[in-house]
């Protein structure tokens, strides 16, 4: 990110609400309301049809792009809230996040079933052997799968009925910490570790293990960058691809212990209609455990982007796994309209109904 000057923070030192909300005023929401209209009006598009030209925006098209700044040299999150998603359709509402996602960045093809709209709700019943976003319960603190993705964006549709806040921490204030006080497991996360994906993201993209250790935390130009993803390195363990000595756990467990410190994490509630954004490079994510409902159209239930930021550098090469070759690869599984909303509990529901029937 070439040299722009970062902002590392601790729980004590931000107010969330006062340094990253911001609340559509009526005249904006019109604006976004007009952007819809205008996208109905070109037909029914699929996803990759979408545009920041087709969904046109001036004074919110601004904010998302102003957003970039905030993200990359800010506090590296943001929550927009207001949106009054009961008066549209829920396909209509997820037209709108990826509409607004195009003015923020590029969006990107997130596993091997090609999906640019992630849905992250609780089905593990009906896929077993699907990733953390598709299970429910607690998530440990991470940054997301691929140095592809600069921000990650998150969409309310259904909030649970208890828990299930977005736990968050700054990598580069933990990065500073671990410098200052361990400087000898800050240099096992320098040279970082073995990394494996899931079996059919690997399968699908023609590699599973990554060609070289990925450092945790890496510098270019005086900004640190941060890929921290513990489950992917126990994964190359428990396949016999690497073995994770003693100081590696112990490094490992010291990030872990410290993003979820009250000392360095605050937790952001997501109301219904909320759309967060976080630098994926900066910014260490988890989720607090929750209780679910049991239907699946009353699950807790978020839209997730993953987004290229144009003028954004790429991450230092030391960090690179994913290629475009292999997000290509991923693309291909990809089917019109698969990622709505009505079309994925569809889906799910059938699923659901087969196996119960079985």
């Amino acid at each position: 990110m070439s040299g722009a000057k970062q902002m590392p923070w601790k729980a004590s030192e931000i107010d969330w609400r006062e340094q990253g909300l911001h609340v559509f005023s009526a005249g904006e929401i019109a604006e976004i309301e007009a952007a819809l209209k205008h996208l109905r009006g070109l037909g029914d598009l699929d996803l990759p049809q979408i545009t920041a030209e087709r969904f046109p925006l001036d004074r919110v098209g601004h904010l998302m792009k102003d957003l970039r700044k905030t993200l990359r040299t800010g506090p590296g999150f943001a929550m927009l809230r207001g949106l009054p998603i009961e008066r549209y359709e829920p396909d209509d509402v997820a037209r709108i996040y990826f509409g607004l996602g195009c003015h923020l960045g590029v969006p990107m093809v997130q596993s091997y079933l090609g999906d640019l709209l992630g849905h992250v709700i609780n089905v593990a019943e009906i896929e077993p052997k699907s990733r953390g976003y598709r299970k429910g319960g607690e998530l440990a603190m991470h940054v997301d799968s691929t140095d592809l993705c600069d921000v990650v964006g998150l969409m309310c549709l259904r909030r649970s009925s208890n828990g299930g806040a977005s736990r968050v921490a700054s990598a580069t204030a933990i990065y500073d910490a671990l410098r200052a006080t361990r400087p000898d497991l800050m240099a096992v996360l320098e040279r970082g570790f073995q990394f494996r994906r899931g079996e059919e993201d690997g399968r699908v993209a023609g590699r599973h293990l990554s060609p070289h250790r990925i450092p945790s935390f890496a510098a270019q130009q005086g900004e640190i960058s941060c890929y921290f993803l513990p489950t992917y390195a126990i994964r190359a363990e428990q396949a016999g691809d690497s073995s994770l000595s003693e100081i590696e756990w112990e490094a490992i467990y010291a990030v872990e212990k410290l993003a979820t410190s009250d000392e360095f994490f605050i937790d952001m509630d997501f109301d219904v209609g909320d759309i967060q954004f976080l630098n994926n490079r900066t910014i260490l994510h988890g989720r607090t455990d929750y209780v679910d409902e049991k239907p699946l159209e009353r699950r807790r239930h978020l839209m997730r982007l993953w987004l290229r930021v144009p003028d954004w550098p790429s991450l230092p090469e030391p960090q690179q796994f994913s290629t475009p070759a292999e997000q290509s690869a991923w693309a291909r599984g990809r089917r019109p309209m698969m990622e709505l909303p009505s079309v994925q509990l569809a889906e799910l529901t059938g699923k659901l109904a087969a196996q119960q029937a079985g």
